[in-house]
């Protein structure tokens, strides 16, 4: 008999093809799922498949023949692991789908920053440039990032691509284990002080956990020269955003690009959608890992794992 597998959340695939799934077992997909929502959705189902959608304990106790969770993503902070392995039921994640695309992402954002891309962008489209009479507009001071010290927080795959490409453009790198586990690397490691203090450009690749949550706060920010930008395409709440607000309105970092955010979608009153300088700041609606390579090697990973679970149980 073929398993009844629930897709909570479709939409965060982007209409990508979900034939290899389809073919594995009788599949019900939802473009999105309301917390309300989800035990009705997934009363029937031996297998659900997550993005983002929240499964804790209490949903998962009422939820005697689910047997296996696929989070169509890398983190599992979504899903209760401790009630789901008290349950018997397996959580399986995707890893590695989306390493050169945020890697490409956290590249493209330095040199946004730097190169004031979006403000020029806008100066040339709104008409400015063909008003000004002028050849040049230097109203914003640009800088390269080849010779520029590059800080990475969390040295994992992403964070060994971006180290990979920053010394391909001829940046100096070092790193802040933030578990703390010491290993040989090609580059440096070094406390989160010295990163901040000696970094150009810091970026975020590292989990949200305990250890991480609101680890960029005032202290941390006051640390950075004021020519220094950082970057977070890991997690939300890894950087305090009312603290990181009021480093860029008080010119103490250059700037921030940010695709990840405490919460998400942002609320209206987020202190991110009232700076002075709003130039500063760099963001994008949780989509660094999205394209469509990355989603299709996505859909790879979780067929993978759903067929790797169905060949278990045979």
């Amino acid at each position: 008999m073929k398993p009844n597998i629930v897709f909570l959340d479709e939409y965060s695939i982007c209409g990508r093809d979900m034939s290899s799934v389809k073919e594995l077992g009788n599949y019900t997909a939802y473009d999105n799922t309301l917390p309300e929502q989800v035990v009705e959705r997934c009363t029937d189902a031996d297998i659900v498949i997550s993005n983002k959608v929240v499964l804790d304990a209490d949903k998962l106790k009422q939820l005697p023949r689910l047997r296996l969770i696929c989070v169509a993503a890398t983190g599992t902070n979504n899903i209760d692991l401790e009630a789901a392995a008290s349950l018997g039921i397996e959580v399986r994640n995707a890893v590695g789908y989306s390493t050169y695309s945020v890697a490409e992402t956290t590249l493209c954002s330095a040199l946004s920053l730097l190169r004031e891309v979006v403000y020029y962008d806008g100066y040339f489209k709104s008409g400015a440039y063909t008003s000004s009479g002028r050849m040049f507009c230097f109203d914003r001071p640009t800088a390269q990032i080849r010779g520029k010290n590059w800080g990475i927080i969390g040295l994992g795959n992403i964070g060994h691509e971006v180290a990979r490409l920053a010394t391909a453009f001829g940046c100096d790198v070092r790193y802040f284990s933030t578990s703390g586990t010491v290993r040989h690397e090609d580059y440096p490691s070094v406390s989160l002080n010295e990163l901040l203090e000696w970094a150009d450009i810091v970026s975020i690749h590292c989990p949200l956990n305990g250890r991480t949550r609101n680890l960029i706060g005032r202290d941390e920010l006051s640390m950075m020269k004021r020519s220094a930008v950082i970057i977070n395409v890991a997690r939300g709440g890894i950087i305090d955003e009312q603290a990181l607000a009021e480093a860029l309105d008080n010119g103490e970092i250059r700037g921030a690009a940010l695709d990840v955010f405490t919460s998400e979608p942002v609320k209206a009153d987020s202190p991110l959608l009232k700076l002075k300088d709003p130039y500063r700041l760099l963001a994008s609606p949780h989509n660094a890992w999205s394209t469509v390579e990355a989603i299709d090697r996505l859909i790879g990973c979780v067929t993978d794992n759903i067929r790797e679970y169905l060949n278990n149980r045979q």
